[in-house]
């Protein structure tokens, strides 16, 4: 019963594509009755063989989150020339207080080259991916390789693009670039 309760401890500090995962396998252990049969042991071996491989799954998440957040881009740049960066230190409250935030400023303002970098300085992309849109396939191409040259990175590292047949994004990236389409897609598949 420990590892259950360390379990539930743990929920919050793992992976975002694990947290739904181990929850729903978690809620179906509590629910499963134990038989306690003294001619026959394999209910509660059962029973703790799918606590110990759920407990195994959740130290994994954890230890992958950790290893994002040692990883994570350190000393993020800012152009100090675009107007949205007067606002950072507000915007990155805002993002760190509420679940949604809405931003909106005049074209060239740099809303679509530092919010993704507010973001990350906020402490997002640790526990799963920053996800940024872009309507066409070549826009999602050239911010992600400028918001890669501002973090002084090379592409695919720590930020990368899909698009539709081309999916520069490696499982260490912290933003991700897409089209509309390809953001519809995984939210069909997830």
């Amino acid at each position: 019963m420990d590892k259950i309760k360390k379990i539930e401890q743990c929920g919050s500090n793992v992976m975002l594509k694990d947290k739904h995962t181990i929850l729903k396998e978690l809620r179906a252990i509590k629910k499963t009755p134990l038989k306690k049969n003294p001619h026959k042991n394999q209910g509660i071996e059962t029973y703790t063989k799918r606590i110990n491989q759920l407990f195994k799954k959740t130290e994994r998440s954890i230890k992958e989150k950790q290893k994002r957040a040692s990883l994570k881009p350190k000393d993020i740049k800012f152009n100090p020339d675009l107007p949205i960066t007067h606002k950072k230190d507000d915007i990155i409250q805002a993002i760190k207080k509420n679940t949604v935030v809405i931003i909106s400023g005049e074209t060239g303002s740099g809303k679509t080259t530092q919010i993704p970098k507010f973001c990350l300085e906020a402490g997002q992309g640790i526990k799963g991916l920053i996800g940024c849109t872009q309507p066409r396939r070549i826009a999602a191409i050239n911010v992600a390789k400028r918001i890669a040259q501002e973090l002084n990175e090379s592409l695919g590292i720590s930020v990368g693009y899909k698009i539709r047949f081309d999916d520069k994004t490696k499982s260490q990236a912290y933003i991700k670039l897409m089209t509309d389409g390809i953001l519809l897609a995984e939210t069909q598949n997830d």
